[in-house]
């Protein structure tokens, strides 16, 4: 078991390996290299580095890590990425692949975290003498199985009721509603712009963090989204009451699931109507008509309006390895006394690397 350092620049020439280990392990459409480079190339700062573990001509591991401080690394974790950037072959120990990069990784650190692990595709593993795991957040989704009639009726009254007095007021009012999909990668940048603009109109523009064309995050959802749709794997959804545009999804998909990027509405109709709720449930109706998805990932933190849409929650965890066991047990005692001092109890575990708790925006509903 050999790892090998290499600068994140290098990454397009390793694309290939990274795809392929990819899909022999998590199939994940946020680990492929149309998600992953054009994160590198919008929100990396130059100091990233890309890690390949071999044995045998086998590619068994890889990662992106950056030096998150003194003694301290992690995996690369933009905001935009809702997924640690870490991959392995199945049946591979994970702790012996942290221990072993942990100990091949300059200026021998004492901490290597792993961020934002998904327990569907990852399942937890316990802690131990040098590793501990800590809570994320819980992430929420629809499994498309059964008929929409089914689903529809598994879900709340208030929603269903709602969503049903919306259309009839709508119909009554004589506004016509309608959804269309965007797939063709010429499309993209009009639509990322169309988001940037609704976006930009609601409360984001006041923290300044709207997608805007010119900025890194338009570039990034452009680039990635073009990526996609070459792919024939992008959807950009989009919903009309007449010819006005009151929200928007923007989708990928692959490895069975539709995942929604990101969502954004007409904030000036909330008071009267929920578009992005009425962009929903035509969505999911077109799922579970088409059937060519398993299922629809949300993967923010769960808030209430996700829970009215599904009760699928799961959890997904930070991974910590310590370079001794002592140094673990160390770590344990001062946040137990920091904690203690402060008159709070002291969590099961707790995440090292100081990007952690950052995820992907949650849809704006």
């Amino acid at each position: 078991m050999k790892w090998t350092l290499l600068p994140a620049s290098d990454y397009p020439a390793h694309a290939t390996r990274w795809h392929e280990l990819n899909h022999a392990s998590v199939d994940s459409p946020l680990l492929e290299p149309a998600f992953v480079q054009p994160l590198l190339t919008e929100f990396g700062e130059g100091r990233e580095w890309l890690a390949v573990c071999e044995d045998g001509g086998r590619t068994l591991a890889m990662a992106l890590l950056q030096k998150s401080r003194q003694g301290a690394w992690q995996t690369f974790q933009p905001s935009q990425q809702p997924l640690g950037m870490w991959l392995h072959l199945p049946g591979e120990n994970l702790p012996a692949l942290m221990d072993s990069l942990l100990r091949s990784l300059p200026g021998m650190p004492l901490v290597l975290g792993l961020t934002q692990f998904d327990s569907w595709l990852h399942p937890r593993p316990a802690d131990g003498a040098q590793l501990r795991t800590a809570d994320y957040i819980n992430t929420a989704r629809i499994t498309i199985a059964g008929t929409f009639d089914e689903y529809w009726a598994s879900r709340g009254k208030n929603l269903r009721a709602n969503l049903k007095k919306q259309r009839a007021k709508l119909a009554k009012e004589g506004i016509a509603t309608r959804m269309d999909v965007l797939r063709a990668p010429a499309d993209m940048a009009q639509a990322v712009a169309d988001y940037g603009v609704m976006e930009s109109a609601g409360w984001k523009a006041g923290g300044g963090t709207a997608i805007h064309p010119d900025n890194d995050q338009g570039r990034f959802y452009r680039s990635m989204l073009e990526n996609f749709a070459q792919r024939g794997e992008a959807s950009v959804y989009r919903y009309w009451f007449d010819d006005r545009l009151v929200a928007l999804n923007l989708c990928i998909e692959g490895g069975g699931a539709k995942i929604v990027l990101k969502t954004t509405y007409d904030e000036s109709l909330s008071s009267q109507y929920s578009p992005a709720f009425l962009m929903r449930e035509e969505t999911c109706h077109v799922m579970f008509r088409e059937r060519l998805f398993e299922r629809l990932e949300f993967y923010g933190k769960v808030m209430e309006w996700h829970l009215r849409w599904t009760d699928e929650v799961r959890s997904m965890y930070h991974i910590t390895h310590y370079r001794w066991p002592a140094l673990k047990s160390l770590h344990t005692l001062v946040n137990k006394l920091r904690r203690g001092s402060a008159g709070q109890p002291a969590p099961a575990a707790e995440p090292v690397p100081s990007a952690a708790a950052r995820h992907t925006e949650p849809s704006t509903e």
